[in-house]
């Protein structure tokens, strides 16, 4: 049977994937070569002499792309792929054929991702996928196909929603990029990360080549005549300088050519990238609400993001750590609820609502906790100092001086970010402080709630209430409300559902 063919009693025909992938993997595996032909000819030039040298790293440089292509080969012609009626299916394999199929009905997303390198020779890499938990089971993925047919997939499988959601909504485009959101960028937590990575780069390279201890002379002899503070003050600036331009050329390659649109027939498709091309298809049926999350350097300068509860999205271990379900990037506020309004389809958005405020007690907890994450790392060195070294006391008393006040002052902000509201039809719960969020969650999602009291909570007079649903992070908690307030809100929240296991108390007259 042809691969194009369509079997006896079926009606959709069987596909090869785009046979330029052999070329694909024959030019990536190249530049692989390449970037190691140069160390491997230099370590191996004081044994066997320039010419032979290269001539052993040519010879190996063809044998691995030779190796590449054809492995490559064997995966094309033995890979075919249809899309049935009911049924997605692909079989793959030379000595162990895996045939795999994903029901049409169970398939809640299709994500397009193109490398520099595919985007030249126009191919897709298709990803189809039910959101479940099982796997690499819960996902077919088709690499490479040409981006025509990578549309066409997309189109075919989520057109089952064509029936649309109501509402007041609008099609077509809701958000692009402004490129004055690269401010974000260097505030956030990205910065610091790949200013560290950074410096762990240059002294795990340096390992490599063995000139660590050199690099680390070179260090001592630019800040002989200076002090430890200020060299130390100075390779921090210095780390964090290389973080900064890190972060910025992440986000352009991350964000750049960013567009959210909303699809006939009620799907959210994000496209971004700049050298990766990335297309996230989200439908509205299976949305549950929004998320809008401000970073302490982010939310300090006014900005926030906006991220999709959904069921059914990005769930196996390649995807999780992604960002596939974010629809704005750090924005600012404004823009990040008129973003949040026009995903829900409400005039205004609900993570804009009033919050109830959290007792003193709240707060009262929190500062507790920043006293005993500063305090006890500085009697420890303080211990440590008395018995070892004054150096250990020194840095306990820095540690005290800068800590304390810190870790005051993002308790007493921690406590500022409690709130919670029922607006609507959407429970909306806000907490945290280095990273706080405003989730709006459908009142309709909640499948079920969790009331946690423990023995120092009871003290206190609050408790936490935690809303069970199947989108999202699968929790979505208000932490330490008063005690009465919290299960009158979760009663409010979903009718009917916590009642059973209430007792209402008479006011006191």
């Amino acid at each position: 049977m042809s691969p194009g063919a369509a079997e006896p009693g079926t009606s959709a025909a069987w596909h090869r994937l785009d046979r330029r992938t052999v070329v694909a993997s024959a030019l990536v595996t190249a530049g692989v070569a390449a970037g190691a032909a140069v160390p491997t000819v230099l370590g191996l030039s004081g044994r066997l002499g320039p010419g032979a040298a290269v001539a052993w790293v040519v010879a190996g440089a063809v044998l691995l792309i030779g190796s590449a292509a054809t492995g490559d080969y064997i995966r094309w012609r033995r890979t075919r792929y249809r899309v049935g009626p009911d049924r997605v299916e692909l079989h793959t394999g030379l000595f162990l054929v895996k045939k795999r199929s994903l029901a049409r009905e169970r398939i809640r997303s299709v994500d397009l991702t193109a490398h520099p390198l595919q985007r030249v020779l126009g191919l897709v890499t298709v990803r189809i996928g039910t959101g479940e938990h099982s796997g690499h089971d819960s996902t077919l993925e088709l690499d490479p196909v040409t981006r025509p047919e990578a549309e066409r997939l997309r189109r075919a499988l989520l057109e089952r929603t064509a029936a649309g959601t109501p509402g007041p909504h609008r099609e077509g485009l809701l958000a692009a990029l402004d490129p004055r959101w690269i401010r974000y960028a260097p505030v956030s937590f990205v910065a610091p990360a790949l200013g560290g990575a950074a410096a762990g780069a240059v002294m795990q390279v340096s390992d490599w080549f063995g000139a660590q201890s050199q690099v680390i002379h070179w260090i001592g002899d630019r800040f002989r005549d200076t002090s430890i503070t200020v060299m130390i003050l100075s390779l921090a600036l210095a780390a964090t300088a290389a973080g900064v331009v890190g972060a910025l050329g992440l986000w352009v390659e991350m964000w750049w050519n960013y567009r959210l649109e909303r699809e006939p027939g009620g799907t959210l498709l994000v496209r971004r990238g700049l050298l990766t091309s990335r297309s996230v298809s989200i439908e509205e049926r299976r949305l549950r609400g929004v998320d809008l999350v401000e970073p302490l350097g982010v939310r300090a300068f006014g900005g926030a993001r906006v991220d999709a509860i959904t069921t059914g999205l990005a769930k196996d271990e390649e995807e999780r750590h992604g960002d596939h379900n974010t629809l704005l990037p750090p924005a600012p506020r404004p823009v990040a609820d008129a973003v949040a309004a026009d995903v829900l389809r409400e005039a205004v958005s609900p993570t804009g609502a009033a919050l109830t405020a959290h007792p003193k007690a709240a707060l009262g907890r929190r500062l507790r906790r920043a006293l005993w994450a500063v305090g006890l790392p500085v009697a420890v060195l303080a211990v440590l100092g008395a018995v070892l070294t004054p150096v250990l006391l020194r840095v306990a008393l820095g540690l005290a001086v800068v800590g304390l006040p810190v870790g005051v002052l993002l308790a007493r902000d921690a406590y500022r970010g409690l709130g919670h509201a029922v607006s609507g039809g959407y429970l909306v719960v806000r907490s945290g402080t280095v990273r706080r969020s405003t989730a709006a969650l459908e009142r309709s999602g909640i499948i079920g709630w969790t009331v946690r009291r423990s023995y120092f909570q009871r003290r206190a007079g609050v408790l936490s209430v935690t809303a069970t649903t199947a989108a999202g992070s699968g929790a979505y908690t208000a932490y330490d409300t008063d005690a009465s307030e919290g299960l009158d809100f979760a009663a409010r929240a979903v009718p009917g559902l916590l009642e059973p296991f209430l007792e209402r108390v008479p006011p006191t007259p």
